[in-house]
């Protein structure tokens, strides 16, 4: 997967290049699925609308993630169309805000669009983003009727929006933690060590010293050393030793 896209965005004619889902980002789990389901359902049923819907941007193309319930709708999930015929979602992910369509039949730009064959003349919708940026699809509304649908109708739908990228954010973290975990060992329970050499005996009986052990046993590595005691067993009666200690004492 590429992680980017090309959408064609239909009243400017040209394309655009946008960032999608990445490959490293979670998966939508089940209980977030069926969260989104009932929102999506909720919106089609206050909007009093035939299709609602969470689209998700692939490389190649916009894909039903979630429809709307009701029977009206005309939508299958899991059913896709091939980006750059200049549907209504490109728009959305190409401008990245709101577009509202009160009946495309009226302009000459959206007359034609994929959508209309389906008599899904009016439309709004909003993109969805990860925390980071990358597009994951749009949260849309069509009707089969002209509609300019109204501030409180847009303000709700802004407000599932938010509700979804928060979901996202939230797997997202949830990831990013289950990662750096995996990547942590911990030595825990009785270690046995030699009292003098403070050598370390493993489960096959064999004594490691101190260091190899805790490598072998974490994701811990050492730089060594040497503390100011044993400076002085080592060296306390060298005179460049001692030469050396008088100087930094009298600083």
């Amino acid at each position: 997967m590429k992680d980017k896209a090309n959408v064609f965005l239909r009243e400017e004619t040209k394309f655009k290049t946008v960032k999608i889902t990445a490959s490293d980002k979670p998966k939508i789990t089940e209980a977030v699925i069926k969260k989104w389901q009932g929102i999506i359902d909720i919106v089609a049923k206050i909007l009093n609308i035939p299709s609602g819907l969470i689209m998700k941007i692939t490389e190649d193309s916009m894909e039903v993630l979630l429809k709307s319930s009701n029977k009206e709708n005309p939508y299958k999930k899991g059913g896709s169309d091939k980006l750059g015929h200049g549907l209504y979602c490109e728009t959305v992910i190409g401008t990245n805000k709101e577009l509202l369509i009160d009946n495309a039949l009226k302009y000459k730009e959206w007359n034609n669009n994929p959508d209309v064959k389906l008599d899904m003349i009016s439309y709004y919708g909003v993109p969805i983003q990860w925390s980071d940026g990358d597009f994951f699809g749009t949260i849309c509304v069509l009707d089969n009727k002209e509609n300019t649908y109204n501030n409180d109708f847009k303000n709700l739908i802004s407000e599932f929006k938010f509700s979804i990228e928060k979901d996202l954010e939230l797997l997202r973290d949830k990831l990013e933690i289950e990662n750096a975990l995996s990547k942590i060992k911990v030595l825990s329970g009785l270690i046995p060590i030699c009292s003098h050499c403070k050598k370390i005996r493993d489960d096959k009986g064999y004594w490691n010293i101190l260091e190899s052990y805790i490598q072998k046993h974490s994701d811990a590595s050492f730089s060594h050393g040497i503390c100011p005691d044993c400076s002085d067993e080592l060296y306390g009666k060298k005179d460049w030793y001692i030469e050396m200690k008088n100087e930094q004492e009298n600083k």
